[in-house]
């Protein structure tokens, strides 16, 4: 006897139908092993910007100065030139609340001696001028004198020619006179006048010749004396010159101090507007890292980040250097940011969902410390826009796309071991590609 229930559980009177979904099932395997797939290399990065102003800064304190009173907390945003926090000077050099009013002093100090050595030089100038003219006047009238002389010495060797003719006549006529006398033929009288006339011709003569040296020996006084005015008047105007070059050097000297005070003075003011520090653009003070009123900062030292409001975002990404070949400017690459949902299909990447377009404009060429070499990659324009809640340094998972090959080809390559096929973008520039930053 049978049993209906085996009948209905084993089923051996019906026909097996298990052959014609194996062939279907197989026909499908098939059909799927030719369908397109996309290759790809799959990277991580960063969210980042490629201007360097549009990326988190550290704010610093420009002088060393006591925390005198904060302006901002941590998160809260600020527009550029506002007021982080005060500052207050510690270095005794600077604490005088007149410092710049006693420097400009200093500086109006420096420039009345500068205009005394200025009129000092310009007296000194006019002395210049009047020794110079003494000089010529003296040595003008020592050679009108010595002109005098020569024609005076040239009058007492006219008068002295004629004393010596004079005593030359009388000499012979005394001795004529003698001769006569000695022969009787005049008288003694006549003997003594002729003695007279000569002994007056020789004492003419001989004042003649004293004359003569007398006037000679004045020209040698009056060219001695021409020679020591020049010397005389060559050491005032030496001096006088010396002098004024000394105070030409102190004017010099003058203006480099005056220059040094000023620039003080300029330093002083530029310092006390350094005590306020200032956001440097707009954005979000994060990362605070002093608190309290009173604290010390050293010169330089690091207070807290601002992150910057408006930023163009990009995305750096990591490239293993066996994949470095297929990764150029301009190509494609798919981002899933972190916090977005996605649903990924790497093989047909234009069925994902939740996926971002990017282009590549620029890769490295220096290997990093990880062992990765960095690329750069922006927006892809004319696609989906990227979301606009971005932020500086979330991760992504980038996916670049390479060549179409059917799905049995890319499981031979992986059975094998083989690199994905080498990619050349079409169209491809050298460029870094972000025109739009220029």
């Amino acid at each position: 006897m049978k049993l209906e229930s085996f009948n209905n559980i084993y089923h051996y009177n019906r026909k097996s139908r298990v052959k014609r979904w194996f062939y279907i099932f197989l026909a499908l395997c098939i059909i799927f092993l030719f369908l397109p797939w996309t290759q790809n290399i799959k990277v991580k990065g960063n969210v980042t910007s490629l201007l360097q102003e549009q990326r988190p800064q550290q704010l610093n304190s420009p002088i060393p100065g006591r925390i005198a009173k904060w302006h901002v907390k941590n998160g809260d945003f600020v527009k550029k030139g506002d007021t982080i926090l005060q500052l207050t000077e510690i270095k005794e050099d600077y604490m005088d609340p007149l410092l710049i009013d006693r420097t400009e002093e200093q500086v109006k100090a420096k420039q009345g001696v500068r205009n005394y050595y200025e009129a000092k030089v310009n007296t000194t100038a006019a002395q210049l001028s009047a020794l110079a003219s003494g000089r010529d006047l003296k040595l003008e009238q020592l050679k009108v004198k010595l002109g005098q002389l020569n024609n005076k010495l040239a009058a007492e060797e006219a008068e002295l020619e004629a004393a010596s003719n004079e005593l030359e006549l009388t000499t012979d006529q005394y001795q004529r006179q003698k001769k006569m006398y000695d022969d009787g033929l005049v008288s003694l009288t006549q003997l003594q006048q002729r003695s007279i006339a000569y002994q007056n011709a020789t004492a003419k003569k001989t004042a003649a010749q004293n004359k003569l040296a007398q006037t000679r020996q004045e020209i040698i006084t009056v060219n001695l004396e021409q020679s020591a005015t020049v010397q005389d008047y060559s050491e005032k105007l030496n001096k006088t010159q010396g002098e004024r070059f000394q105070s030409m050097g102190q004017i010099e000297s003058s203006e480099g101090d005056i220059a040094k005070l000023k620039n003080q003075v300029s330093n002083y003011k530029i310092r006390r507007g350094l005590y306020a520090v200032i956001a440097a653009q707009d954005g979000q003070i994060v990362q605070l890292n002093k608190a309290g009123i009173g604290e010390i900062l050293k010169d330089g030292e690091s207070i807290g980040s601002i992150v910057p409001g408006n930023v163009d975002y990009a995305v750096e990404i990591y490239i293993k250097p066996v994949d470095l070949p297929l990764v150029k400017a301009g190509q494609s690459v798919m981002f899933v940011f972190d916090g977005f949902p996605a649903i990924v299909f790497s093989g047909w990447p234009n069925t994902s969902y939740g996926i971002f377009k990017g282009k590549v404009i620029a890769v490295e060429s220096n290997i990093g410390a990880n062992g990765l070499f960095r690329a750069l990659a922006i927006e892809d324009e004319g696609k989906k826009p990227w979301p606009p809640q971005l932020k500086m340094g979330a991760g992504v998972q980038g996916i670049a796309i390479l060549n179409d090959v059917p799905v049995w080809y890319e499981l031979w390559r992986n059975i094998n071991g083989f690199p994905s096929d080498y990619y050349t973008v079409k169209n491809e520039k050298p460029a870094s590609g972000n025109e739009k930053y220029k």
